[in-house]
């Protein structure tokens, strides 16, 4: 069975070699011709029409460096050859070959004016060699044919050529696609786990800090307060690893449309939250403008971990105090949490830590489509995001 495969791969490969094998087995169909089917009437084969056969297979040989000069070659030729009554062979099927050369190998209008030309160029010569006969005799036609013929098949070969061109295309760049949005999910996915542990880390962890310095220092002078503190300790530690286990929760999901993306705190332990930083040391006032109202999973859990880490970096940069203040707006809510200003104390410096809780905030903020202002005040340092009041459908 004949491997079609192996064709197109010799093809692709080798090109030029394929022409100058094809041009040679033209050249020698020609010559031996008129020993198959002899014309007596035309006389025997003379060395001029086995140069012509020459000059016009060789040209074919290099149809695919030079197609429109070669078909303005063969085109003369042959049409001269016709004309003078010297068509006797199958060297005129390199018209043929160098008109579909044409059609692949430029646009569909180049290929119609091509093969038009070369149409017309073979029925002139063909009514100049008859004395007899009009423009619409059977020869004439059958020249002519032939030409189109060439141009429609070779135009639809380049079709299909440029269509698969462009499939092949279309389908490099959809796996780039493709490639690329799993790089950037998995950049998202890695950017919220370490926002998350940030948050659910940090303040848990600054506590643990601060009540075992605490437990350290009364150790021996006051072992009630010690005892306090550590009570403190176990308390953060065990808030710390159930809100990790409910972050690493969502990574063990398997399925992600159904799977939670984010840990359970909302501003309904804000309180909770408050309470955890008295036992610190940092008194935290906070009160509540407006009618509180259901938010969005999103938004009440950003609202929550901006309070969070806002007070956290209040605790770490040595403030005794801060204020939490949430505004209820119908269409936004307002958080400002901000150290109490106190006359003489500087300005905290947000420079002094990562950087990583401000930015995170942010991040959270800006993901729920709202805005976040940070940056010192007089005697501390304030916090300002305005999330939009997304209500939860009943």
């Amino acid at each position: 069975m004949w491997d079609m495969g192996w064709w197109r791969r010799t093809a692709r490969f080798h090109p030029y070699a394929l022409d100058a094998a094809a041009a040679v087995g033209l050249f020698a169909i020609s010559i031996g011709e008129p020993l198959v089917d002899p014309a007596p009437t035309r006389g025997e084969l003379n060395a001029g029409e086995i140069a012509f056969s020459a000059l016009v297979c060789t040209a074919v040989a290099l149809r695919r460096r030079w197609p429109l000069p070669v078909l303005a070659f063969c085109s003369a030729a042959t049409a001269a050859s016709i004309a003078f009554g010297a068509a006797r062979n199958l060297a005129t099927f390199a018209v043929v070959i160098a008109v579909y050369t044409v059609a692949v190998t430029t646009n569909r209008a180049t290929a119609v004016i091509a093969g038009t030309f070369t149409a017309l160029l073979l029925v002139v010569g063909a009514v100049y060699s008859s004395s007899k006969g009009s423009w619409l005799d059977s020869e004439k036609i059958v020249l002519a044919l032939w030409s189109g013929l060439a141009t429609a098949v070779g135009d639809a070969v380049r079709n299909h050529r440029d269509y698969i061109v462009a499939v092949e295309e279309r389908a490099t760049r959809a796996e780039q696609s493709r490639e690329e949005e799993a790089r950037r999910r998995v950049a998202e996915d890695r950017l919220r786990i370490a926002r998350d542990l940030h948050d659910v880390m940090a303040h848990n962890i600054a506590l643990i800090n601060v009540q075992a310095g605490v437990a350290g220092h009364v150790l021996r002078t006051n072992p009630e307060a010690a005892e306090q503190a550590l009570g403190h300790v176990r308390q953060a530690g065990r808030a710390a690893l159930d809100e990790l286990g409910t972050v690493l929760g969502v990574l063990r999901q398997s399925d992600d449309a159904a799977a939670p993306t984010e840990p359970a705190p909302t501003l309904n332990r804000l309180q909770e939250l408050v309470d955890s930083f008295h036992g610190t040391g940092l008194a935290v006032k906070w009160r509540l403008s407006g009618q509180p109202y259901p938010l969005a999973p999103a938004v009440d859990l950003a609202a929550y971990r901006v309070v969070q880490e806002a007070l956290t970096n209040v605790h770490k940069h040595g403030g005794e105090s801060a204020q939490v203040r949430l505004g209820y707006q119908p269409d936004e809510l307002t958080i400002v949490v901000e150290n109490d200003a106190r006359p003489g104390q500087p300005a905290a410096d947000p420079a002094a830590g990562t950087g990583h809780g401000l930015l995170g905030m942010r991040e959270r903020v800006t993901a729920v489509g709202g805005t976040m202002h940070a940056g010192p005040v007089p005697g501390g340092f304030r916090v300002r995001a305005v999330l939009p009041a997304r209500q939860e459908s009943s």
